[in-house]
């Protein structure tokens, strides 16, 4: 007797200290959907222990039922852990990118080389540099060609990479002398007016907005309305545009990066739909809403840059999606026949750095812009 009076003692110390913490955590979306699964076993543990100290089980029936209810709770409670396992090694085209991997002056980076000495060298007052991840092998390979040697760089923020919408915030609080990103969104250029800050966008290469799916989607091809169509939620079903019938799942990116100005500017006088969303913990253990990180389900599509998808990420389970039956190719960008090309920028904010023109006028120059086309972007010049 005292043994089954100690097993029943044990289960309830284990459920209120195990399963409760842990099934409310789960409930309030701090810990993650498996802790459910947990409680469940913790909390049947205890029930068959409690049952067994009492002898409740003196009957085979009793038995039998306990057992379907108990393989039922774990059934119930392991769907969504079998699902959360399922979404999780979904992959995602935000891959593990290495971005020291492009670092100039650092043994073993790829960042591109000029074939000649560069016509301008700069000794000091370097101008603090940062932008877009999609940028950073160019701007990288300008600071191998003009820049003193100096493999710190990265690490004395003299070149940085925030992504566009924090390097927009750098550059409108003087903690960048040049950015290199797409156009500013509306909400960026009504902030540097808000700051009295007047922008200066000087064009260095030309670039394709790109929508990819997952390869196994039989979609070849797609037309500016039908992106519209999707993106404004009109049009929710792949078989409406030649597909399968399934549901489109349209990932976005969040507000103010380069891809989602882009999309906003893509899209014109139609309004775009609300973005797929996704609860995520803060840093003050509170919860927040998200956009949905982009995975590649069968019947996702989501969008980048070309050079960010085919240079930098490579993934192999996506495929990038012809516009109006163009592909998007550096080729097709500099011949103007893809229709969704355009240009990207050195933006300035009125730096007092007397390097700052000198470099971007090297950038336009003949060799500046070779270096653009050999870094595999697209110059703005012939």
């Amino acid at each position: 007797m005292e043994d089954k009076i100690f097993a029943f003692m044990l289960g309830t110390v284990a459920l209120l200290f195990i399963g409760v913490p842990l099934g409310l955590l789960a409930l309030i979306g701090l810990m993650p959907v498996y802790s459910y699964f947990i409680f469940s076993v913790v909390a049947i543990l205890y029930v068959i222990i409690a049952m067994i100290s009492f002898g409740f089980f003196k009957t085979k029936r009793r038995k039998q039922i306990t057992s379907i209810v108990a393989l039922g709770i774990l059934a119930v409670t392991g769907i969504p852990v079998v699902m959360q396992l399922y979404e999780d090694n979904i992959g995602t085209v935000a891959a593990d990118i290495n971005i020291h991997e492009y670092a100039p002056f650092v043994e073993g980076s790829t960042v591109t080389i000029l074939d000649e000495e560069a016509t301008l060298a700069l000794k000091e007052d370097l101008p603090v540099l940062d932008g877009a991840t999609a940028m950073y092998p160019l701007y990288s390979a300008f600071v191998q060609a003009v820049y003193p040697e100096n493999p710190a760089y990265f690490e004395e923020e003299v070149v940085m990479v925030s992504t566009t919408p924090y390097a927009y915030e750098n550059l409108f609080n003087g903690r960048a002398d040049i950015i290199f990103a797409a156009a500013p969104s509306e909400q960026q250029m009504k902030w540097a007016e808000s700051k009295g800050i007047k922008l200066e966008l000087t064009p260095i290469g030309r670039e394709a907005f790109v929508f990819f799916v997952n390869k196994k989607n039989p979609i070849d091809s797609l037309t500016i309305e039908q992106i519209r169509a999707i993106y404004s939620g009109k049009v929710t079903n792949w078989a409406e545009v030649g597909g399968e019938r399934v549901d489109i799942r349209a990932f976005q990116r969040p507000q103010d990066s380069g891809s989602q100005t882009a999309l906003q500017n893509l899209m014109g006088n139609v309004p775009l739909m609300e973005a797929l969303t996704e609860d995520v913990v803060s840093g003050m253990g509170g919860i927040i809403s998200e956009v949905a990180e982009y995975k590649n389900y069968k019947n996702a599509i989501g969008y980048t840059f070309r050079y960010y998808s085919t240079e930098m990420v490579k993934n192999k389970e996506i495929k990038l999606l012809p516009i109006d039956g163009i592909v998007p190719s550096a080729e097709n960008i500099r011949n103007g026949t893809y229709p969704i090309a355009s240009e990207f920028y050195a933006v300035t904010a009125g730096t007092d750095n007397p390097n700052v023109q000198k470099l971007l006028d090297w950038i336009l120059s003949p060799q500046g812009q070779a270096l653009v086309e050999k870094a595999g972007y697209v110059s703005v010049k012939e």
